[in-house]
């Protein structure tokens, strides 16, 4: 009978750990945006995950006729000019009629985008693959292979990251926008268009949402399902941050994500991990991987309701 080796335990654990930094900063990538869009406006927006499902179908049809690097400009571009149209022409008529009908306006949205999506390219998945220049390994550890593409989103996600805080505290732009969300009457007072910067800040949000799904559809699967799959990962996300916090969004992201994939990566079961017998002995952690984050937002709620680095009242 062949005997086959087990891969050594801590080269098992750094490429789930490399794994869980790239899902983890792809999730901050789709989670800035709405965090942005929240700390600005105060709006919940239901549509946010509907834009990265917009953008990962884009990202397939405009990579298919102009190429892979085309899309990823053209898409953040097309569902941020989308945003600040809905900003602009629906979002602003309800937003003084209170938080539900900004929740309703927007979760409609949502259901707009995903039927039309589902019209144009059916209900099933399509075949949205890793451009051949990024498809390979980047490295290999003891025969297991970490891929050059999720090095790629990790990279792009830090430069996104990298330019939000030059954005937010370095720039006109920036201190505007910082002073329009405590103070938005002084800052309309000095002669600054506030409703145009909620539009570009809507705007911005969701050309992040699109960049996402250009760079997430392609690692993950681009059907219409995948914008509610996410969407729920997305509100625990900001959850646990803590509403409005950019910094508290990138620690959920990097737990939720190192969380998830080292239970799917290691893979045990309850019995060997927690030296447990009967039913639940058999359960083993990749069967556990969905249910984490919530478990995790519970615990995080328990302990300090307004997130881990949350301020906003």
């Amino acid at each position: 009978m062949a005997v086959y080796a087990c891969p050594p335990p801590m080269e098992t654990l750094a490429v789930s750990l490399l794994n869980g930094v790239s899902y983890g900063l792809l999730l901050f990538m789709l989670s800035s945006g709405l965090t942005l869009i929240f700390s600005m406006m105060g709006v919940l927006n239901f549509a946010h995950a509907a834009f990265y499902m917009l953008g990962a179908y884009l990202g397939y049809a405009l990579s298919a006729h102009l190429g892979f690097l085309s899309a990823l400009f053209l898409v953040p571009l097309a569902t941020g000019l989308l945003g600040a149209a809905f900003e602009r022409h629906v979002l602003r008529r309800v937003h003084p009629l209170g938080h539900v009908p900004e929740l309703l306006v927007t979760f409609g949205l949502g259901l707009v985008l995903h039927e039309l999506v589902q019209l144009v390219w059916g209900t099933g998945p399509v075949n949205y693959r890793v451009p051949s220049w990024l498809d390979g390994p980047l490295f290999t550890l003891y025969g297991t292979q970490f891929p050059l593409y999720r090095a790629f989103i990790m990279a792009v996600a830090l430069a996104v990251l990298a330019l939000l805080g030059l954005m937010l505290r370095h720039s006109r732009l920036g201190l505007v926008v910082q002073a329009a969300l405590t103070h938005p009457q002084a800052v309309q007072a000095l002669g600054h268009d506030v409703p145009r910067v909620f539009m570009a800040v809507f705007g911005v949000g969701s050309g992040l949402a699109g960049l996402a799904g250009v760079l997430g559809g392609n690692a993950f699967v681009t059907e219409p399902g995948m914008a509610a799959t996410l969407g729920s990962v997305l509100f625990v996300v900001i959850v646990v941050g803590g509403m409005g916090s950019l910094t508290g969004a990138l620690l959920a992201s990097l737990l939720i994500g190192l969380l998830q994939t080292l239970a799917v990566g290691l893979d045990q079961s309850l019995g060997q991990l927690l030296e447990l017998s009967g039913p639940l002995a058999a359960v083993r952690l990749s069967q556990l991987a969905p249910v984490l984050p919530f478990a995790l937002m519970v615990a995080v709620l328990v302990w300090r309701p307004r997130g881990l680095l949350g301020r906003r009242e």
